[in-house]
């Protein structure tokens, strides 16, 4: 029997960097500053035509000359202008009430203080990378007579049966640029005035870079 996935609403965003608040018992929390929205609902899926519901949202306008064609006649079809971002977000549209196109969409209609997230993004691009650096291997000994060979995986493989390297062995290649989400993130505060959301601890992403917040699917504040 086929389980039907969870999906929960959320917003798009941008990582503008990280900072730190003080409670009123003194105590400091660390921060991301998340700009939250506005998004504007430009599509809509239905179920019974494409198999499940999601509105398409549109993050950071634009003008509508830096766009082509094909683009440019999505946008139009929306009744909207043009957005640098453009992502599918699957929830249940009716009981949202989201099913409106131009509809605008800001971080206090989505979230709220103490509530958790889950964040979505593509984290910090290292390019080519070494096993000390990407998998945190110990390396060589640096005494007893050991030369060009500190910060080498050592042996990987064996002469005899299977003969082979397995696959997904931990080895040097390409570091980061990677679709990371980080989960049950508690919200600290929403400030609706900035479309800004701090939120406790890091996030994927560098400076700038685009996330997709989530409500949690594995945890939520209790009720009262």
């Amino acid at each position: 029997m086929a389980v039907e996935k969870k999906y929960q609403e959320g917003l798009l965003g941008k990582k503008l960097g990280m900072t730190h608040i003080f409670e009123e018992d003194g105590s400091c929390i660390p921060v991301t500053v998340v700009q939250v929205g506005p998004c504007t609902v430009l599509g809509l899926r239905d179920k019974d035509k494409h198999g499940y519901t999601a509105v398409q949202l549109g993050f950071e306008p634009k003008k509508m000359q830096r766009v082509n064609k094909a683009d440019a006649g999505n946008f139009k079809a929306a009744g909207t202008g043009a957005f640098y971002h453009v992502k599918e977000m699957r929830c249940e549209v009716e009981a949202l009430g989201w099913g409106e196109l131009g509809k605008e969409l800001r971080v206090a209609d989505v979230f709220k203080d103490g509530e958790f997230v889950d964040v979505t993004g593509t984290s910090i691009g290292r390019g080519f990378q070494g096993v000390v650096k990407r998998y945190r291997v110990a390396g060589q000994p640096a005494s007893r007579g050991t030369h060009e060979m500190f910060r080498h995986i050592g042996s990987v493989g064996c002469r005899k049966s299977p003969g082979r390297i397995f696959k997904n062995k931990k080895m040097p290649g390409h570091m980061g640029a990677e679709r990371v989400t980080v989960q049950n993130l508690k919200v600290i505060r929403v400030r609706p005035e900035d479309n800004v959301l701090l939120v406790k601890g890091g996030i994927p992403g560098a400076k700038g870079s685009l996330v997709v917040i989530r409500k949690a699917v594995k945890k939520q504040p209790k009720a009262a």
